[in-house]
């Protein structure tokens, strides 16, 4: 199956009311293999990121890769991990939003807690410095008793705020391409169109 776009296989409807079932076999059909190609999207993406200090000491890619050394190191599992390096993924493309636009990412591929973290850790990572920018450094604390209010304050004090060193154990991007190949592969998703002897 290809994904080219000059393939031939097109549905025939111009409008999605007027699709047949074998449109959408057709769609089906191309939507795998864009499903299969998400991790490579997201490590190109990733690799964006290098030489992106927006004024920090580390670039956007080393905190993040430095991040997901940290989970690894403390024996956190894979998805954890691929939350870690993912986390701020969104920076450049939703400056003003980052953490949903990676929460929205990983939210197939990961349990509901990690889910969490991932949206919520801006305003946790807040924290640590919205006071000396005029914001509330206390406005993680509208989520207090939240079930996954103490693993994000956890994620942001071990993992999140403590990679910005130049220094610090980084594992390369590599290391950690199997198991983000692992987390988000599509195993057991719905894909429109598709049938088991796909």
């Amino acid at each position: 199956m290809t994904t080219d776009p000059k393939s031939p296989e097109r549905a025939a409807f111009h409008q999605m009311k007027d699709g047949t079932q074998a449109d959408w076999a057709i769609i089906g059909r191309h939507f795998r293999p864009l499903v299969e190609g998400l991790p490579d999207r997201v490590l190109a993406h990733l690799r964006l990121l290098s030489g992106d200090h927006g004024g920090f000491a580390v670039d956007r890619l080393t905190h993040s890769l430095q991040t997901a050394t940290l989970a690894l190191d403390a024996g956190r599992d894979d998805e954890y991990v691929v939350c870690a390096l993912l986390h701020d993924l969104g920076d450049v493309l939703a400056p003003m939003n980052h953490p949903e636009l990676g929460a929205a990412i990983v939210k197939p591929y990961v349990r509901e807690e990690l889910h969490w973290i991932v949206k919520h850790h801006g305003i946790f990572q807040g924290y640590y410095f919205w006071h000396h920018i005029g914001m509330d450094r206390d406005a993680r604390e509208q989520f207090r008793g939240h079930a996954s209010f103490d693993a994000c304050a956890e994620f942001c004090e071990l993992f999140d705020q403590a990679a910005f060193d130049p220094r610090g154990r980084t594992l390369p991007l590599e290391v950690f391409e199997p198991v983000l190949r692992r987390v988000l592969a599509p195993a057991g998703m719905a894909v429109p169109g598709a049938t088991a002897s796909d």
